[in-house]
């Protein structure tokens, strides 16, 4: 195989994984993780460089999460040894091919860096690409536009600190204030904040009623939080 061939395959494999890379980011960031943290250990378990303990227990908590760490991992290894693999090959193939063939092929990946460099420059480009990886993703989770979602923001002690996102309204919540419907009492749920529809967040308060499209920041146990809000561990972007 030419200097071309090979540098062509380097580039695609290269792409590739760049595409995988943001396509298992908005996974785990649907199964209830922010963004920022779903990138941060994609990009640790595609590498096998491991992750901090703390943050390890977001994957540990979850089946999902952790059957798609498992599948990232497994991934990142193919990956690993594909990329090693052809850069060998491009390497062994320098000194067969002549000069100019080199400097062609060198233009390969620099082309392969231009694009991901577009996407990541331009945010209209950039939402058109992700626009068809969430289509992917949610064919892959089968996410449900219309429930209930679960973002978990962190851990204190044997409790979570998330929001939940109401796109459809329980029953039991419906024209109910808060200090009526017994989720401190009853549930051990604390509803810390609240945030509707284009405003700001604010402290919830006895007289709060839910409302659809409000975002609840809430603390308890994650299990009676997905369960009292009939609440899937998805997240649902603003």
């Amino acid at each position: 195989m030419n200097i071309l061939m090979e540098m062509a395959l380097f580039s695609l494999i290269i792409l590739i994984y760049w595409i995988i890379t943001e396509l298992f980011t908005i996974l785990f960031h649907i199964t209830g993780l922010p963004e920022e943290k779903a990138r941060f250990q994609v990009i640790s378990l595609l590498t096998g460089t491991g992750y901090t303990t703390r943050e390890s227990e977001l994957f540990l908590s979850n089946r999902k999460r952790r059957q798609l760490a498992r599948i990232t991992m497994l991934f990142g290894y193919v990956f690993r040894m594909t990329i090693v693999s052809a850069f060998i090959n491009v390497f062994l193939s320098l000194k067969l091919s002549r000069n100019e063939h080199i400097y062609f092929g060198i233009l390969i990946p620099i082309a392969s860096f231009a694009i991901i460099f577009v996407f990541l420059r331009f945010p209209k480009i950039r939402a058109w690409g992700n626009g068809i990886l969430v289509k992917i993703a949610d064919r892959i989770v089968g996410r449900a536009d219309d429930a209930n979602t679960v973002m978990l923001l962190d851990y204190i002690g044997t409790d979570s600190i998330a929001r939940v996102t109401l796109n459809s309204m329980p029953e039991e919540f419906r024209d109910v204030p808060l200090s009526e419907t017994g989720l401190k009492t009853k549930t051990g749920i604390l509803v810390m904040l609240i945030e509707k529809p284009g405003k700001t967040p604010v402290p919830a308060g006895a007289e709060t009623v839910f409302t659809v499209g409000d975002k609840i920041t809430v603390f308890g146990s994650y299990s009676m939080i997905c369960k009292v809000f009939h609440a899937h561990e998805r997240f649902a972007d603003d």
